[in-house]
């Protein structure tokens, strides 16, 4: 099984979660939305499965540089898709797409169940 992981290579609970999946021989791509940004899609995808609230870091620099307007706009999930993709460092990671479903953040006993 071969998952793909989002997210920023520098993020700290990136760096765990990758670390988790190699000592477990959990095979992964990755893919650094830095260098390759976020698919509309699949931030859709990402949000209408788990919700804006589980999908957003809202705890973020860059949340907190938003404009009033601009987090107002993340509100309805059309709105929120669009700002993620244009902020693509807003999206809590990381978050994994596996045969079984979708993980967001990084839990160990979370990906263990899911995973194993």
């Amino acid at each position: 099984m071969t998952i793909q992981i989002y997210g920023i290579p520098n993020c700290d609970t990136v760096k765990k979660a990758r670390k988790w999946l190699e000592a477990n021989g959990i095979a992964f791509e990755f893919h650094d939305y830095k260098k390759e940004g976020a698919d509309n899609q699949k931030v859709a995808r990402w949000i209408e499965e788990k919700g804006v609230d589980t999908v957003l870091n809202r705890r973020g620099t860059t949340w907190r540089k938003l404009t009033e307007a601009e987090k107002a706009q993340a509100e309805t999930a059309d709105g929120a898709v669009e700002l993620l993709v244009q902020h693509p460092s807003m999206i809590k990671r990381p978050v994994a797409e596996h045969p079984g479903g979708i993980l967001v953040g990084f839990k160990e006993e979370t990906w263990a169940a899911s995973l194993s």
